[in-house]
């Protein structure tokens, strides 16, 4: 079933080749700090709006084992695309909460101007890609328990359901996403144990492997934030015990990938609770998301 998912999502996106208008497509994924934990009363006015030439795809999380349908829509990014984000069937019900995508999408029209942006966004709080912690869901391929179906098959469900709209502003003309590059926020919950702690950067190089795969591009950049620990565990303090593993593990993924970069910035960030990073963080971390992603894009020639 896998298998023919993905080939229908490469014969998707294959029928986009020859469309009109172009929109630069990134992929968000990870885990609860890429869903997004900001409160969107907390935002400064100029992110309190409605983006144009910014749209955006975006399933709410699901747990291994559901249906993977990839149901969403495509509309123009506004705020309320964090964790309690919801689609009904019909339409995007918008939450109080954001993550790292408004700013992200600011920093890029500002270093791209005249550029149309498309966001693909999947994420589900918890999740790890390791099948030894894969109580909140994982993103191993491999994955066979509840009938198979995991964090990777909504991805892969994600994408098809994106490159299905042929026109995804809705101006009556069908439109080209050009797969451009990923956003990956994740890694806290494989630093619970040692043992899923030391197999990170084998893990995580092969899921970005096969995202990229995915969207058709073998180099396609990609940018990962650093995990960080709040330091408020009531035991040891550590709320990640193998947490420097895992930091480790990243450095080490982006030191032997030319088209990868990290961010470090979220060793600064306030919390909110012991696990996600406050308002003002995530209104950073986009920006160094989009920034790192700016040094790629130029970097590879893309």
């Amino acid at each position: 079933m896998k298998k023919l998912l993905f080939i229908s999502i490469v014969f998707v996106m294959a029928s986009f080749s020859l469309q009109a208008k172009k929109y630069r497509l990134f992929y968000l994924g990870g885990q609860s700090n890429m869903d997004g934990f900001g409160y969107v009363a907390e935002l400064p006015d100029d992110l309190k709006e409605v983006f144009d030439n910014v749209m955006i795809y975006h399933v709410q999380k699901t747990n291994d084992g559901e249906e993977a349908n990839g149901k969403g829509m495509w509309a123009k990014l506004q705020p309320g695309h964090g964790t309690d984000f919801k689609f009904d069937g019909n339409k995007n019900i918008y939450g109080e909460r954001f993550g790292l995508e408004l700013t992200f999408a600011k920093r890029m029209q500002e270093l791209f101007p005249g550029e149309n942006i498309a966001l693909v966004k999947y994420s589900k709080g918890g999740s790890a890609i390791d099948l030894g912690e894969n109580k909140h869901g994982t993103w191993d391929p491999d994955y066979s328990e509840k009938n198979g179906v995991n964090q990777w098959d909504h991805f892969l469900a994600t994408i098809r359901g994106a490159y299905g709209v042929d026109d995804i502003d809705g101006d009556g003309e069908k439109d080209q996403l050009i797969p451009t590059g990923i956003l990956w926020m994740q890694g806290e919950s494989d630093a619970h144990k040692a043992l899923v702690a030391s197999k990170y950067e084998k893990n995580l190089k092969r899921l970005i492997d096969l995202i990229r795969a995915a969207l058709l591009q073998d180099d396609l950049p990609v940018v990962i934030g650093r995990i960080s620990d709040s330091g408020q565990d009531e035991e040891d303090g550590l709320v990640w015990d193998f947490g420097n593993v895992v930091r480790a593990a990243q450095h080490r993924f982006v030191e032997k990938d030319p088209a990868a970069a990290i961010v470090t910035s979220t060793d600064n960030y306030g919390y909110s609770d012991k696990y996600h990073y406050d308002s003002e963080g995530f209104i950073d971390l986009g920006t160094r998301f989009a920034e790192e992603m700016a040094k790629l894009l130029k970097k590879c020639d893309i």
